[in-house]
């Protein structure tokens, strides 16, 4: 049997705080969220001024980082790539940049996801909060 790490509250507000501080560091108004590693909503933050959209967005691509165990940039790619089969693929809904993976010992604990700016700031925003925590 194996042991298996997982999120808690500190480290949820850790990220939040971090991927907060970042966004407003750059003037950006964005919904962050946090994932366990079944895609399970854990944190929900809304930042003034962020669009009412953004509050279903940022789940989603962190819902689809966490359950792919990748960046959901990968996705997009894949899409944009021509392969618009892709769009049916089941529980995947967030087929923007946007969500990272929060990996330990090279498993998926988590996600953060974001939305509200360009993609490749919402996964800067992510990124800044995920590196709070130490990974």
């Amino acid at each position: 049997m194996k042991t298996k790490s997982f999120l808690e509250l500190s480290d949820l507000k850790a990220i939040a705080a971090a991927a907060e501080a970042e966004a407003l560091k750059n003037n950006w108004a964005v919904t962050i969220a946090i994932v366990d590693d079944g895609g399970h909503l854990l944190w929900l933050q809304r930042l003034d001024g962020a669009p009412a959209v953004s509050a279903h967005i940022a789940p989603a691509k962190a819902n689809t980082a966490a359950l792919g165990r990748r960046e959901s940039k990968v996705y997009e790619d894949i899409v944009n790539g021509g392969r618009t089969a892709f769009l049916s693929a089941p529980d995947l809904k967030g087929l923007l940049e946007g969500g990272v993976p929060i990996m330990k010992d090279g498993n998926c604990i988590g996600a953060v996801g974001v939305s509200g700016v360009k993609s490749t700031e919402d996964a800067q925003i992510a990124r800044a909060g995920i590196a709070a925590i130490g990974l």
